[in-house]
Order: structure tokens, then C-alpha cells, then sequence
């Protein structure tokens, strides 16, 4: 059964409290997992009664369903908001972009989203009802966002600078560093800056370590 999109009386009080239900379950599958957030502690994290949370979201699917459109919405409002915002004079296009991307991947949409593929791996109903919103992030692409990364063109050399740099970044984001965590974290981003100039032939970049 498809999740309902809005509960039966759309009013904008409804709407409202739609909304912040919304923003608890987002920035609680960030804080303490999809897992652990459970219906109960998105209403009582929401200030409403289990009943009040029952009226909009009768079950976890309806809420898991909406609580991805909201995310993704917040994700988009994010990246619309930093693609506006121009490189600093002297500053790389490409190397721009990444940074952005990179600062992107800590907000708190970014985060849950996140928290929601990993649980998806071992959650049959998340992983169905994560499909579609991963496969539109995929096929719009962190370059068509961030045009800068991929300067032009979709050629399979184009794609793959856009995809490196897209997928190091979350792969980072995700790791678990240790020790010397600024330090080795500013290196890894500068050889990933260097690696997507050198796949769109930018400068006379010949190597990943600079001296």
C-alpha cells in the first residue's frame, strides 16, 4: 500500500505539525540512527502524544516513505543554495565544487541520508522505499549540480571525474580516521582536487602528490 501524502485533513495546522515531525526524524536518523529512532521517539522528539503522531503517519512505512521526500528535499534546498555561490577570485571552479560538496556531505540532511543506506543494506522495506530517491540522485549527479566538476560534456572521461570525485568524497565522509584526522583529511582532498583536473585536462597537472 502506498504511504498517504498528506494526512486526511490537509490543514495548515496539519501541515505544520506534518513538517516538524518531518525535521525530527531527519535530524534524529542522523543523531542516533535509523534504528534507534523509532516512532516513539520521533513524537515525543516532535512534542506530540503517540496518538497525535499515529493521525499523520499511521506506520513506520508511511513515515519512512515521507521522511525520504522531506530529506531529499533538504538536500536540494542545500545544494541550490551552494551552487549560487560563486568560487573566490583565484580560486578553481572544480576545486570550488568539491569543497562545497565536501561541506554539503556534514549537514544534517546529507547525514541521515546517509544513515538511511546504511541501515537500507539489512532493511528490506527502507532499502524498496530508498531506491527511487538514490536512483534520482544518481542520474542527477553531484556534476550536474556543481557544473564546475564536470566543466562539460558526458563523455565517459567527463563521467568518470564526476563519479571519482562524488564517490571519494562519501567515502571519506564515512571513514573512520583515528589520528591525525585534519591533516590526513586535507591531504586526501587535495589529491582528490588534483585527480578530477587531471581527468578534465585542466593545467599541466601530471601528478596526484604535489611536492
Amino acid at each position: 500500500m502506498d504511504a498517504r501524502t498528506y494526512p486526511a485533513k490537509a490543514t495548515p495546522k496539519s501541515l505544520r505539525t506534518r513538517a516538524r515531525i518531518l525535521d525530527a526524524a531527519m535530524r534524529l536518523f542522523a543523531q542516533v540512527s535509523y534504528p534507534a529512532a523509532t516512532n516513539a521517539l520521533i513524537a515525543d522528539a516532535a512534542k506530540l502524544t503517540r496518538g497525535a503522531m499515529l493521525y499523520h503517519f499511521a506506520t513506520r512505512e508511511e513515515l519512512v516513505e515521507a521522511a525520504i521526500a522531506h530529506i531529499e528535499l533538504e538536500r536540494a534546498k542545500l545544494f541550490e543554495k551552494a551552487a549560487t555561490t560563486a568560487p573566490a577570485l583565484g580560486v578553481d571552479a572544480a576545486e570550488h565544487a568539491i569543497d562545497a560538496y565536501w561541506e554539503l556531505l556534514g549537514e544534517t540532511p546529507f547525514v541521515a541520508f546517509a544513515e538511511l543506506e546504511a541501515a537500507a543494506r539489512t532493511d528490506p522495506m527502507l532499502r524498496d522505499r530508498l531506491a527511487d530517491a538514490q536512483s534520482a540522485f544518481d542520474h542527477a549527479q553531484v556534476g550536474a549540480r556543481f557544473g564546475a566538476i564536470i566543466q562539460a560534456g558526458d563523455d565517459p572521461r567527463f563521467q568518470t571525474s564526476r563519479d571519482l570525485g562524488r564517490f571519494l568524497l562519501e567515502g571519506l565522509a564515512k571513514g573512520a580516521m583515528t589520528y591525525d584526522v585534519d591533516a590526513r583529511r586535507e591531504r586526501l582532498l587535495e589529491v582528490v582536487k588534483r585527480a578530477v583536473r587531471m581527468l578534465n585536462r585542466k593545467g599541466d597537472i601530471q601528478e596526484l602528490w604535489s611536492e
